[in-house]
C-alpha cells in the first residue's frame, strides 16, 4: 500500500506545472524530442494532451525507464491520451538546416499532427518554436512534467522502433542496439564499412 501512496505522491509532484494550468481551465500539451545526438537516423518529436485523471502509474523521463517499461507505457499513454501527434525530420534535413532547426521543424509538425489546439505547451528545454499557443520551455522537463514525460516515452518508442527496422537493412552498424548513437562499436563499423543512407553526413565528418 505504501508503494501505491509513494507513486501517487510522485505523480502529484510530476503534475505541478500541469495543475497550475489545468486549474485555470486551460488545455495543456507536453512536447519532447528524441534523437538530437545520434550519428544516424531522424530526430523524432511528440506532442500529447493528457487528461487530468487518471494519471498513469510509472510515467517518468523515458531515459530512466527500461525498454520493456517504455513499451508498456507507450500503449497505456496512447490509449489514455486526448490527442497525440508525431513529427520527424530525416538525416538529410538535419544535414541541410542543422539539428536545432530540424528539431524545431519536427516540433511544429508534431503539434500540427495532433489535430487539436492547446492553450499552453510544456516543452523540454527548446524555445522559439513556431506553434500557435503559449510556450513554456522547462529545463529537464521530461523529469519535471508529466505531460512532457509522456511525450518523451512516445517519441522514444517511435524512434527506437524505426531504428530497429533500419537494423534489418543495415545490420553491420548495430542500430537495434545503439539506435544510431555513437558507441565505440558503431564508430568502428562506420570506419570499416563507411556510411549508409541514414547516417548524418554533418555528424560523421570525424569518422569517415
Amino acid at each position: 500500500m505504501s508503494k501505491r501512496i509513494d507513486e501517487s505522491k510522485r505523480l502529484f509532484a510530476l503534475t505541478k506545472y500541469e495543475r497550475e494550468l489545468w486549474d485555470e481551465g486551460l488545455i495543456v500539451c507536453g512536447m519532447d524530442e528524441v534523437g538530437r545526438g545520434p550519428l544516424a537516423g531522424p530526430v523524432v518529436t511528440c506532442c500529447v494532451i493528457m487528461p487530468r485523471e487518471p494519471l498513469i502509474e510509472g510515467v517518468n523521463d523515458s531515459k530512466k525507464l527500461s525498454e520493456k517499461k517504455r513499451e508498456s507505457l507507450y500503449c497505456l499513454i496512447q490509449d489514455a491520451a486526448i490527442a497525440v501527434g508525431f513529427g520527424r525530420c530525416s538525416e538529410s534535413v538535419i544535414d541541410d538546416i542543422n539539428i536545432l532547426n530540424a528539431t524545431k521543424r519536427a516540433f511544429a509538425e508534431a503539434y500540427s499532427a495532433m489535430g487539436v489546439s492547446a492553450d499552453s505547451a510544456l516543452i523540454d528545454a527548446v524555445s522559439g518554436l513556431d506553434i500557435p499557443c503559449r510556450k513554456m520551455p522547462i529545463i529537464h522537463g521530461d523529469a519535471l512534467s508529466y505531460s512532457i514525460a509522456c511525450a518523451s516515452i512516445l517519441a522514444k518508442v517511435e524512434r527506437d522502433r524505426y531504428m530497429t527496422e533500419m537494423d534489418e537493412l543495415y545490420p553491420q552498424y548495430g542500430f537495434a542496439k545503439n539506435k544510431g548513437y555513437g558507441t565505440a562499436e558503431h564508430i568502428a563499423a562506420l570506419k570499416e564499412y563507411g556510411p549508409c543512407p541514414i547516417h548524418r553526413k554533418s555528424f560523421i565528418k570525424n569518422f569517415v
